[in-house]
C-alpha cells in the first residue's frame, strides 16, 4: 500500500461521499471529507490501475461551504458524510450528483432534474435508527473505514424521542453463555404519539435476558421471525393524516415529513384519476394508500411476508385492492392489464431487470420510479429509454441528510 503524501485540488464530489480529484497522470482520486474546490494535502492510502483513495490530512485552500460538524464523532463514524457541508450547498451537490449519474451511467443527455426538495429540518428527524454494538456491548456504529464499530455518546440525526432513550440502553460485556444469546444489531423505531419498539436481532433463536422499560414494545428477530418480548409487535405512523401499521420486520421511509412530500408530489404528477394502477415493490402500502381511491382497480406486489400483512391491514378499507405477496418477477408476466399506471419503489438494488422487461411488455403509458439509489435509477432508466420511454421529469427529495444517500421520484412515459 503506497503511503505517497501530496497536494491536489478537489473537482466536485462523487455518489458515496467522497471529493474527486485528479493525479497527475490522469487517475482519479477519491478523498472523503474535502470539499469542490479545495486545494488539500492528502496521503494515498490505496492505488489501483484506474483510481486511488485517498486521506485527507489538510485542507490548504477550504471551500466558502465547509462548516464545522455539529457531531465530535464525525470523521471518525461512518454514519454521516456532508455535516462540514453547508446544508444549501449539500443541496446543491446531491441534485448534481444525481444529474451525473443519469449523464455518465444512464447516458441520457440533459436529463431533466428538478432542484432538490429540501428537508424542513436537517437535523433529529430519523424515525428509525439501527445501532451496532462493540464488543464491550456499547451501542455504536460502523466506523467510516469500515473496519470496527465506534462507540458513540451522541448522534444527531435521531428523533428527540429515540435521542432521550437510546444513551441509556445497556447491553453490558458479560459472557455470552451460547451463541444464540449474541445480539447483532439494535434497532429504534418511533411510531405517532411518541410510541417506541426496539428491536434486537441476532442468528439465534434464544431471546436474550433483558430488563425492559416500562412502556416500550421490545421484538426479537431472527431472520423473518418476530418474538414479543414486550408491548406489540407494531407501530403505527402517521404520514398526511393517515395511520400506517408498520411492523417490527417491515420497512418504510425513517423521515416521514419528507415522505409526505414524496406522497403529495406523486399524487400531483400522475394523471388521476385513472383506471389501473400496479404498485410494484409496494411495502406496507405508503403510495397505495392514497392512490387506491384514484382508481378503478390498484394491484399491489411485495415479497416480504411482514410487510405484505401490514399493507393488507393499512388498505383493508378498499375494496378495490389486490396484492400479491411474491416476487415481482414470478407475477408481472402473468398479468393482464390496459390503460395502466405503474408504480415502482425497489430497494437499492434498483429494479431485476426481468421485471423491467415484464413491465415494458405491459406497455404503461407512464411509469413513476420511487427511487432511493442515483446509480440503479441511472441503469434502469437506460433500459426504460431503450425500451421506449422518455424521462420526463425527476425530482429528488432529501431524506436524509448529512449523508450521501439520494431519493427521488423519476416519471417516464411511453413514446407516441
Amino acid at each position: 500500500m503506497s503511503r505517497q503524501t501530496l497536494e491536489l485540488k478537489l473537482d466536485k464530489l462523487t455518489y458515496g461521499g467522497d471529493a474527486l480529484g485528479r493525479l497527475e497522470d490522469g487517475r482519479a482520486v477519491f478523498v472523503p471529507y474535502g470539499l469542490p474546490g479545495e486545494q488539500v494535502r492528502v496521503r494515498l492510502v490505496q492505488e489501483k490501475k484506474n483510481y486511488a483513495r485517498a486521506e485527507l490530512l489538510e485542507v490548504i485552500n477550504p471551500s466558502q461551504d465547509r462548516i464545522s460538524a455539529k457531531c465530535k464523532h464525525y470523521g471518525e463514524c461512518g454514519g454521516c458524510h456532508y455535516q462540514h457541508l453547508s446544508y444549501n450547498a449539500q443541496l446543491k451537490a446531491k441534485t448534481e450528483i444525481l444529474r451525473d449519474q443519469l449523464q455518465r451511467i444512464g447516458k441520457i443527455e440533459n436529463p431533466p432534474v428538478n432542484p432538490m426538495v429540501a428537508c424542513p429540518n436537517p437535523w433529529n428527524y430519523r424515525s428509525h435508527m439501527q445501532f451496532q454494538l462493540t464488543g464491550k456491548g456499547e451501542l455504536g456504529y460502523v466506523s467510516a473505514d469500515g473496519s470496527h464499530i465506534i462507540p458513540i455518546s451522541e448522534c444527531h440525526l435521531p428523533a428527540l424521542t429515540i435521542n432521550a432513550l437510546w444513551p441509556r440502553l445497556e447491553f453490558g460485556p458479560e459472557p455470552v453463555t451460547s451463541p444464540d444469546q449474541i445480539i447483532e444489531q439494535v434497532s429504534l423505531r418511533l411510531g405517532s404519539d411518541d410510541d417506541l419498539m426496539l428491536i434486537l436481532e441476532s442468528d439465534g433463536l434464544e431471546a436474550p435476558e433483558l430488563e425492559l422499560e416500562a412502556g416500550i414494545s421490545v421484538i426479537h428477530r431472527v431472520a423473518e421471525d418476530a418474538l414479543v418480548m414486550a408491548g406489540e409487535d407494531h407501530v403505527f405512523m402517521e404520514i398526511l393524516k393517515r395511520e400506517f401499521r408498520v411492523s417490527a420486520g417491515s420497512a418504510i421511509q425513517a423521515n416521514t415529513v419528507m415522505a409526505e412530500k414524496m406522497v403529495e408530489h406523486l399524487l400531483k404528477k400522475l394523471p388521476l384519476p385513472t383506471e389501473t394502477i400496479l404498485n410494484v415493490y409496494c411495502g406496507v402500502g405508503l403510495f397505495s394508500a392514497f392512490l387506491a381511491s384514484e382508481c378503478e382497480r390498484l394491484i399491489g406486489i411485495e415479497a416480504s411476508p411482514s410487510a405484505s400483512e401490514d399493507f393488507t391491514i393499512n388498505l383493508d378499507e378498499f375494496d378495490n385492492v389486490a396484492l400479491y405477496e411474491a416476487r415481482a418477477e414470478d407475477v408481472i408476466p402473468h398479468l393482464e392489464m390496459k390503460q395502466a399506471l405503474v408504480v415502482v419503489d425497489p430497494p437499492r438494488t434498483g429494479v431485476d431487470k426481468h421485471v423491467l422487461d415484464s413491465i415494458r411488455k405491459l406497455s404503461p403509458q407512464l411509469i413513476a420510479y420511487v427511487s432511493c439509489d442515483p446509480s440503479t435509477l441511472a441503469r434502469d432508466s437506460a433500459r426504460l429509454v431503450a425500451g421506449g420511454y422518455q424521462l420526463m421529469d425527476v425530482t429528488p427529495f432529501d431524506l436524509y441528510p448529512q449523508t450521501y444517500h439520494i431519493d427521488s421520484i423519476s416519471i417516464f412515459e411511453l413514446k407516441s
